[in-house]
């Protein structure tokens, strides 16, 4: 039976049951699955086959069949019981016949696998009988000729018939196959041979490592060489060597584009025994260079910063630009009282304490449209370096000195600092409003150190000024007008900027900012950058405004957005043309900065090592970690814990940083036993719960005198106590007792002060200390007394000392423990 008969599949309608399974997984998953239960069915064969049964049993008896099971429906399901019977069975013999081909494939495949490896094998070995064989002929031509060479005679022969002579071409033919043997032996590059076999790729017939079409280009280049008559020497390429001032050999070899061996054998020559990987210093290396017949170009690491070498400008490019102005003085002189009545600002109001501890940068416009760019500088001794800045930056220098309080040692040190940059002065006596102003003191003071104001027939300006009336500043701006006419201020702007980091700090949502004014050239948003050990790309400029603009030309304070770390205060910033020059050069500088610290700490020998270690024992160091808002702020202040302490004590910081104080800061001070001082900062919420587990102090300060003064404190408690000794009487021995179980006790009258048991004695014997220690008994008449009054007599005794004679003398003190402080 087929299954193109017409009738359906096998089928069993209404017999499944669909239900729902709930599947239980690990980690508490679970599905449902729908499922079916099929019920059974038995199948009874019609009547008519129960006939042709062999059996013959009642397959069509209606008692047997199941309920409800006609006989249409009986012959459908025995037709179909014998189709699939007839399938299994045509699948079984269909799969039988395919194993069977396999089977016979596999054999095929084995036997034609034989059958070339024989094949293979019994070439081989007719190539080595048929090798064997020529040469055995060539040892036996070779054997003849020296036969023939040992006993000479005619030639061999043949005669013909004819009875000619013919020579003999025996060995004419064995020269003929020792040629061919040769060319077989020497011919044996196969790379055109042919197609690679499977045999020959595994039993490697290709032989190893091949040849190079450059090897053989050369090999026929050679042959051709030779052909022409001899051989032609290569041309000496001479190149230009870059030679650093270290080199490893390979890389020196690499450049020379000699081989490496052949330097190394120079080298040995030269007498250094060095291997390839080693490194030689730049002389050797230019005598080896020298020696192979190349030029030395000597370049150095420091190279790389030629890229932003000075440039002259040409003076048709170089237009006006605004000066630069930098108002320096002694603290609370009014420094920055008077910029903002110039700029009519309330900087004051926003500064800690009322004095200036940033440096700031401003420009302001005057009512006849001058631009004018000011610095304010602090006026605080721990600023010392950030004036200096202010002052190499400049081009004018305002002077402020308070007509109350005349020259002071900031104003000193700021007419130092005035005088080392070259810059002009111009002296603003402020506070004039004040009743007890005294200009004339003040410019009396300035000729102490070389400043002659223009009212005592000097060349320096001077302007009586008032910061909170307003009184003078007109002519102020008029002098500083006047001065920068004469110095004829003049720049490029179209040119790559140069600039100075005026101020720096790190801002929690902007990242590291650096304030910088710009000396030359312009500045705009895209450049590219390098200043000190940073580099970056400007993201944003923001004027002293806070508002953004595309640039920034010359004299123009910004702050500059993009750096990718905080640059020192007082870097230079150079625009460079690629970001690849610029990270150069940083890395450079960075490695600079950090060889040059390691020098500086290093000891140079161990005698100088031990005798640091011993210098330090005695020393008492208080440590502390300091993190300020900006850079300028962080460096004053270490400055300024560098100056307290003496020989007994001192501070030293551990770490000094700009932005918050974060967890690592904490780790770092609770594994050193420091407290951190955080200047204009705050610690960030895992940092001070870190903090407060670890019993890690943060101090926050926002004035440094206070800052100051209390690591002053600190560290004064680390110093030792100074003892004082207070005499508080004497007592003269008339005469001695021995008291048995005592001692020798001494009859004393106290002429001075009074005599105390708890009190310390010296005894004194012609004026010169015999013993000192304290007393054993302290007795009047027979009763033991705390104190004896001056005029009375009493009895001592010494503790374990009994040397005591008539007229001696015993003073009597008590010490006392004096709290030291730092000055």
């Amino acid at each position: 039976m087929s299954d193109s008969d017409g009738k359906k599949t096998l089928g069993l309608r209404g017999g499944a049951r669909p239900g729902n399974v709930k599947q239980s997984f690990s980690h508490g998953r679970t599905k449902n699955v729908v499922v079916e239960t099929k019920r059974k069915r038995v199948v009874v064969p019609k009547p008519g086959a129960g006939k042709a049964g062999a059996g013959g049993s009642p397959v069509g008896d209606p008692s047997k069949r199941p309920a409800g099971i006609t006989d249409a429906e009986m012959d459908r399901r025995l037709r179909a019981v014998q189709a699939a019977k007839a399938r299994e069975s045509e699948e079984a013999a269909a799969r039988e016949a395919e194993e069977k081909a396999r089977a016979e494939d596999r054999e095929r495949r084995r036997a034609e696998q034989e059958e070339k490896e024989r094949e293979e094998k019994e070439r081989e070995e007719a190539l080595k009988a048929k090798a064997e064989e020529e040469a055995a002929k060539v040892r036996e031509a070779a054997a003849a000729a020296e036969a023939a060479a040992a006993a000479p005679s005619e030639p061999a022969v043949a005669r013909t018939p004819n009875n000619k002579a013919v020579p003999a071409q025996a060995p004419r033919k064995t020269e003929r196959d020792r040629e061919e043997t040769n060319k077989k032996n020497r011919g044996n590059d196969n790379r055109r041979s042919g197609k690679l076999t499977v045999n020959q790729a595994l039993t490697g017939g290709e032989g190893g490592r091949q040849r190079s079409m450059a090897a053989m280009k050369r090999k026929q280049e050679r042959a051709r060489q030779k052909a022409m008559g001899g051989s032609v020497e290569r041309e000496k390429v001479v190149r230009d060597v870059q030679l650093p001032e270290a080199i490893v050999v390979s890389e020196l070899a690499n450049r020379m584009a000699e081989r490496v061996g052949e330097v190394v054998k120079a080298l040995m020559n030269n007498g250094m025994m060095v291997t390839q990987n080693e490194t030689i210093d730049a002389d050797t290396a230019e005598l080896i260079i020298e020696e192979f017949g190349h030029k030395v170009v000597r370049v150095s690491d420091s190279d790389v910063e030629d890229v932003i070498k000075e440039v002259i400008d040409d003076p048709k490019d170089l237009v006006g630009r605004p000066p630069v102005i930098t108002i320096m003085g002694h603290v609370d002189h009014g420094k920055t009282s008077l910029l903002d009545a110039i700029r009519n600002a309330k900087v004051v109001a926003g500064e800690a304490g009322g004095i200036t501890q940033h440096i700031g940068a401003y420009q302001v416009t005057t009512e006849n449209g001058a631009v004018l760019s000011f610095l304010d500088t602090p006026g605080h001794a721990a600023f010392t370096s950030m004036r200096s800045r202010g002052a190499q930056v400049t081009d004018i220098v305002v002077l402020v000195v308070a007509a109350d309080d005349a020259v002071m040692p900031q104003t000193i040190e700021a007419i130092n600092h005035a005088k080392a940059a070259k810059v002009p002065m111009i002296v603003a006596i402020n506070k004039i409003d004040k009743p007890a102003a005294n200009p004339d003191k003040v410019r009396t003071d300035l000729l102490q150190h070389e400043v002659i104001v223009e009212k005592l027939s000097g060349d320096v300006q001077d302007v009586e000024v008032s910061a909170t009336t307003g009184q003078g500043l007109d002519q102020l701006l008029e002098a500083i007008a006047l001065q920068a006419e004469i110095l004829e201020l003049k720049a490029n702007p179209d040119r790559a900027a140069v600039g100075a980091v005026i101020e720096a700090q790190l801002d929690v949502g902007r990242g590291p900012v650096a304030t910088v004014l710009i000396q030359n050239g312009t500045l705009r948003q895209g450049d590219i950058f390098v200043v000190g050990e940073q580099y970056g790309k400007v993201r944003a400029l923001i004027n002293d405004q806070g508002e953004r603009v595309k640039e920034a030309g010359p004299s123009v304070p910004v702050e500059v957005l993009g750096l990718n770390g905080t640059p020192e205060a007082g870097d230079v910033l150079n625009v460079t043309s690629t970001e690849a020059q610029a990270r150069e050069i940083a890395n450079y500088r960075e490695k600079a900065a950090k060889d040059k610290r390691a020098a500086a700490g290093a000891a140079t020998t161990l005698e100088q090592l031990m005798a640091n270690a011993k210098a330090d024992e005695d020393v008492s160091e208080l440590p502390i970690l300091v993190k300020a808002d900006v850079q300028g702020s962080a460096e004053a202040i270490v400055q300024a814990m560098e100056k307290i302490g003496n020989d007994e004590v001192r501070v030293r910081v551990l770490h000094s940083g700009v932005g918050a104080i974060t967890e690592t800061d904490v780790g770092l001070a609770e594994a050193s036993g420091a407290p951190i001082m955080g200047f204009n900062v705050r610690a960030n919420a895992s940092a001070r719960n870190t903090a407060n587990q670890k019993g890690v102090e943060i101090r926050y300060y926002s004035v440094i005198y206070d800052l100051v003064d209390d690591v002053k404190a600190a560290a004064s408690g680390l110093l030792s106590n100074e003892i004082k000794e207070n005499f508080i009487g004497y007592a003269t021995i008339k005469e001695v007792f021995k008291v048995t179980g005592v001692g020798k006790v001494a009859g004393c009258l106290v002429t001075e002060g009074v005599a105390r048991r708890s009190a310390g004695v010296r005894l004194l014997r012609d004026n010169v200390v015999i013993h000192e220690g304290t007393l054993k008994t302290l007795k009047r008449f027979k009763d033991e007394v705390p104190e004896v009054q001056s005029g009375q007599e009493c009895g001592m005794a010494f503790e374990n000392y009994d040397d005591i004679r008539p007229d001696d003398v015993i003073e009597i003190f008590e010490r006392e423990e004096v709290t030291r402080t730092l000055s």
